[in-house]
């Protein structure tokens, strides 16, 4: 899971992000983490925490749910540099270390190319299509 995609669940309760946040919190969807990706999240969140009206308990609550509902993935390659943003080469490295199949993500463009790893972006609505 790109980190827009739980920006966006955090910051709006209408959107496909928030309903695939509350899907992961049932327990019918298993995020893959890994530390520079949790690290990442926790940066993210702490920089925008006054946009989402949190206080600093709320994001390491946020962040402990997160890695308690995770599947946790070491990462031994790096394959890096290998897309248009830097930032966004992590999320590659998870999926592909833990053979995902799927990135969820708003930012398709940022993501092109995974496909040569057996990888798909899909934006939260899609992913939730398809398992409904």
């Amino acid at each position: 899971m790109d980190t827009n995609v739980l920006f966006s669940g955090l910051y709006s309760s209408s959107g496909a992000s928030h309903q695939l946040l509350r899907r992961i919190d049932a327990g019918e969807i298993t995020p893959v983490i890994s530390t520079t990706l949790l690290f990442e999240y926790e940066d993210v969140l702490k920089r925008k925490q006054k946009e989402l009206g949190i206080s600093d308990n709320e994001v390491n609550v946020i962040l402990d749910n997160i890695c308690a509902l995770s599947e946790f993935q070491k990462i031994y390659f790096l394959w890096r540099p290998y897309l248009k943003d830097p930032k966004d080469d992590h999320v590659l490295e998870v999926a592909v270390a833990s053979k995902t199949q799927i990135i969820v993500t708003h930012n398709m463009k940022d993501f092109k190319g995974v496909d040569k790893f057996g990888i798909t972006a899909l934006r939260p609505g899609k992913i939730l299509e398809a398992i409904q």
